[in-house]
């Protein structure tokens, strides 16, 4: 049976989702094809079971840390099953949001199969024909396994296989010191495990701030984690006591290990979906080649969220559904400026990041950029707290304009919302000194830095003339 369909969506992920509530809710005869269970990473293997994971971390070490606001400190009983049940219910209380009944009441059409496009106008799904006037790649990434030999054969856990564990690992050790590795890494050290983080570039979160790293890496450090940069897996190997880990870059020479986490990198999930027989490119890195608009070779034929190689990130598929959903249906005009996404690593403390960075706006830039930073040792919600090892670190171009920003505390990514508001909006940090802020809360990082901006424009000489000027008025009046 053919239908025709004004989009077709392959992959109930958070794109697919956003966009098939967003074309449902503009009235258009929708359909998404999803072969597992609609939710996709976010739900089921990602944000949320790993912020669940953190958040009984994060109780397990504040047991441990109450010494240093006079209270008796305790060395806590993890029962880790009774951990992976609160994961679940996590999942089991927000699925709803994202189930098939959701988006049929939200307007879509959802069929459970594999889809294959047949050609640059049809999909089949499990031998049923969908014709289509536009369509959505949605199909989302998976984990990928360094070509590291015998590391396949240890049945190393991934991001997506991790939730199954039953028993908490006494020695792990993770592969990657990216946003999941250094998550889960702290997460699992917290809980009890013996965990040794490894990564081979020279300093852990290599896309974040130089100084973000560094405070990363003492944290986990304090927290129990060996970390191990410039250091690579040459080989692995099971025996009698665990698995054997080779090492390279590293005074070590071999690894101990009871399991191995890999959070090294991920892969598009392209395969098997017919884009050759759509006239849908791949770039080099195998990912669906778009433009700004999210439209790929075929321009009946839009792709969005980590299949695009785009950061794979909740909050950037989800604007990429929403963006190829209108573009799509109504007039191609959204684009998508990756320059401008926010994104937060939710470790203690949390490492949150919008726009550029110091170097990449220098690179760009030239030496009009400027940085205005402020430690956390000023801000008094920090003091009180007793957690003032963090900073706030904004990049400016000549005219005062955030070009990107860098918070490493306790709530940095909710500190990070009004730095992201001025990026995407070209605003100056100084624009923000007049906002009256709650006190004392941590958001005074940002807005104490704003003010500091203002103070220094109000002492340039121009300015200081004028409101000497303004003075001597004043008084001879």
């Amino acid at each position: 049976m053919t239908r025709g369909y004004d989009l077709a969506i392959v992959g109930g992920g958070t794109a697919g989702i956003i966009a098939a509530k967003t074309a449902g809710g503009l009235g258009a005869r929708v359909v998404l094809v999803e072969r597992d269970r609609t939710g996709g990473d976010c739900l089921w293997t990602g944000c949320v079971p790993s912020k669940s994971l953190i958040a009984a971390a994060r109780a397990a070490q504040a047991m441990r840390a109450a010494g240093r606001f006079g209270i008796t400190p305790v060395e806590p009983r993890v029962d880790f099953a009774a951990v992976m049940t609160h994961v679940r219910r996590a999942i089991e209380r927000i699925e709803p949001v994202d189930s098939p009944r959701a988006l049929a009441v939200a307007g879509a059409e959802v069929i459970a199969g594999t889809a294959q496009f047949s050609g640059p106008e049809e999909l089949r799904v499990d031998g049923r024909s969908l014709r289509f006037r536009y369509a959505l790649i949605a199909a989302g990434s998976a984990p990928a396994l360094p070509p590291v030999p015998g590391l396949a054969e240890v049945e190393p856990l991934t991001s997506d296989s991790v939730w199954d564990l039953a028993e908490l690992p006494e020695r792990l050790v993770v592969l990657g010191g990216g946003p999941i590795g250094c998550e889960l890494g702290q997460a699992f050290a917290r809980l009890g495990a013996d965990v040794t983080l490894i990564e081979a570039d020279g300093r852990l979160v290599p896309r974040e701030e130089p100084q973000a790293s560094i405070a990363l890496s003492a944290t986990l450090s304090a927290d129990g984690v060996r970390v191990l940069t410039s250091t690579t897996v040459t080989k692995a190997v099971r025996h009698a006591d665990g698995i054997r880990l080779e090492l390279s870059g590293h005074d070590l020479d071999v690894l101990d290990a009871d399991r191995v986490l890999v959070a090294t990198g991920r892969r598009p999930r392209t395969a098997g979906l017919g884009l050759e027989r759509a006239g849908v490119r791949l770039d080099e890195r195998g990912y669906v080649a778009v433009d700004a608009k999210l439209r790929t070779s075929n321009r009946r034929i839009y792709a969005a969220g980590d299949v695009t190689g785009a950061p794979a990130f909740t909050h950037v598929a989800g604007m990429h559904g929403s963006i190829a959903a209108t573009n799509a249906l109504l007039v191609p005009a959204r684009r998508i400026d990756h320059d401008r996404i926010p994104w937060v690593t939710f470790t203690d403390p949390e490492i949150a990041h919008v726009g550029l960075t110091e170097a990449q706006a220098r690179h760009r830039h030239g030496g009009a950029v400027r940085v205005r930073l402020l430690r956390h040792e000023h801000v008094d919600r920090a003091v009180v707290e007793d957690d003032t090892d963090g900073f706030t670190h904004v990049v400016l171009d000549a005219k005062g304009r955030v070009l990107g920003a860098t918070i490493v505390a306790p709530r940095a990514g909710e500190m990070l919302a009004e730095l992201a508001g001025l990026v995407a909006r070209r605003g100056r940090l100084r624009d923000l000194a007049p906002v009256i802020h709650p006190y004392p809360a941590w958001s005074d990082a940002v807005w104490n830095a704003a003010v500091a901006e203002a103070g220094e424009a109000l002492h340039a000489p121009a300015m200081r003339r004028l409101t000497g000027a303004l003075l001597r008025l004043r008084r001879a009046r």
